[in-house]
């Protein structure tokens, strides 16, 4: 049963063989001074930067990468990820979808809490399930889970719920797409007077823009845990002074650091670094749809213009790896028979010329993230005889329905897993198609892998998705970045991960 999605606890463990994390570590960097074995007592202390300074305390719309830390102290999930960012039990004991995954029982363990010490039942699972998906609230994650049936959703017993998929068709994809958004909360939750959840801590005290503090929930579903008493998460204003802070050793952690950022804390010892290689991706976005990269040529050429390795060694300043045009390696359903694509100037000439684009002009929209890569991209373009000009947006409207016009912009996203990102990114009903691909092909194809459990028979259907998304596609995905934690020698139990936050594992480290 390790390749079969389609029986009771398939969904368990890891979908893949875990990877090894080699080279996550800097030479020369402090020690920690932590205990070796976990010891409980302490307060745990994470330093974040958020552009969204108001924030909120809602398990299904969070309000900015803040509120989405926060969610992982007080939520606790029916899956979580594991260490190379793919979907494994929480509390959730069991997971059956039928043959073709459009119906899904999930069933409790025995035994869980709410913080108020209420029992989870079905009955909150099928609140959960149902308040994500409302169209009143308006969760920009209620996309990822749209295909549920939410008017169809039921309770079998106290313990098991049937989530039917609507139109009786299939979707693999539940698991990776609910995680990170679906906290189970009661019945009679709301997010500004009953913050209830069932994760390590429960909230404290919340102060937008300046900090929350946790206390540990003793009866969290996993015995013995979380190991410190309390947990505080500090919002500040920029990147400096939180380095500052952690060097001071006035926090524990800080989440995300920019490559600038983690060279100075690499030459102080009063810190240090983790590396976490991740597959979290970089690209630039080429209109299939309207303008130059209509023409599937141009798309080809722009690829074989780029020097992957010069955009990993400038742009991420080293911390990361090439990437092939594909997403989600971790998964298992990955084809690693695909050649890797590398710079190619005559070719991409070539292509050019058949295009009829030879000194082709263009737009590149660059968000506030990316310029370095935007920057090492034009002088590279140069030498195929491409002039790209950059138009740089704030955020509102880099995100903004203009998007979906732009010639090329950057891009990039988390590294979860193939079907979840495909949703989001390039599959048919994509939530976030920049790149405006559709192609019949691939629409057929990711219809019958949505439907099809069986890890063998999926890959199949996922290898002939990805040879289109790699010849045809309007993505040119260069690099995979490294996630940099900065973490003070109080901190024991985090360790580099194949996922983006090791410094979110609030259930793991002890102080």
């Amino acid at each position: 049963m390790a390749a079969d999605l389609s029986r009771r606890g398939l969904i368990g463990g890891a979908a893949g063989a875990a990877l090894l994390l080699s080279g996550c570590g800097k030479s020369g960097e402090a020690g920690s001074t932590a205990p070796a074995k976990p010891r409980r007592g302490g307060t745990l202390k994470l330093g974040i930067v958020d552009g969204e300074r108001s924030g909120n305390l809602d398990a299904h719309k969070p309000l900015g990468l803040g509120s989405t830390i926060r969610g992982f102290a007080m939520y606790a999930k029916l899956w979580e990820w594991d260490d190379t960012m793919q979907p494994k039990l929480a509390l959730a004991e069991s997971v059956e979808p039928n043959a073709n995954a459009s119906a899904w029982d999930i069933r409790l363990k025995p035994g869980l809490e709410f913080h108020n010490g209420k029992s989870i039942t079905a009955d909150d699972v099928l609140f959960s399930i149902r308040r994500i998906t409302d169209p009143r609230l308006a969760s920009p994650y209620g996309a990822l889970v749209s295909p549920v049936d939410r008017d169809g959703v039921r309770k079998l017993d106290e313990r098991t719920v049937r989530i039917p998929i609507r139109e009786g068709r299939g979707f693999v994809a539940l698991p990776e797409t609910w995680t990170n958004f679906g906290g189970i909360v009661p019945v009679d939750y709301d997010p500004v007077t009953n913050p209830v959840g069932a994760g390590p801590y429960r909230i404290d005290k919340f102060e937008p823009g300046q900090r929350a503090t946790f206390t540990r929930f003793d009866n969290y579903f996993k015995p013995n845990r979380p190991y410190p008493d309390a947990l505080e998460i500090l919002e500040f204003k920029d990147q400096t002074a939180r380095s500052g802070a952690l060097l001071a050793g006035q926090i524990d952690l800080a989440n995300a650091i920019l490559p600038e950022q983690a060279g100075l804390i690499r030459s102080d010892r009063r810190a240090r670094i983790l590396t976490s290689p991740t597959n979290g991706w970089q690209s630039f976005d080429m209109n299939t749809k309207d303008g130059p990269f209509a023409d599937v040529r141009v798309r080809q050429a722009f690829r074989l213009l780029v020097d992957r390795d010069e955009l990993v060694r400038r742009a991420l300043q080293g911390e990361g790896r090439i990437a092939n045009d594909l997403y989600a390696p971790q998964d298992p359903t990955f084809d690693r028979s695909i050649a890797q694509r590398r710079q190619d100037l005559d070719q991409a000439k070539s292509l050019l010329r058949q295009a009829g684009q030879e000194g082709l002009r263009t737009e590149l929209v660059v968000g506030p993230a990316n310029v370095a890569a935007a920057l090492v991209l034009v002088e590279q373009a140069k030498q195929a005889g491409v002039e790209v000009k950059l138009r740089q947006v704030d955020a509102a409207t880099f995100a903004g329905p203009a998007r979906r016009d732009w010639q090329v912009s950057t891009g990039g996203t988390l590294g979860v897993p193939w079907l979840s990102t495909a949703l989001h990114i390039d599959a048919p009903s994509a939530v976030a198609n920049k790149t405006n691909f559709h192609d019949p092909r691939f629409t057929a194809l990711f219809d019958q892998a949505l439907a099809q459990p069986d890890l063998a028979a999926r890959s199949e259907l996922v290898h002939r998705m990805q040879r289109i998304q790699h010849d045809e596609g309007g993505l040119l995905i260069w690099g995979f970045a490294n996630t940099l934690d900065g973490v003070g020698p109080r901190v024991g139990g985090i360790t580099a991960e194949r996922s983006h936050f090791p410094t979110w594992r609030f259930d793991r480290m002890w102080v």
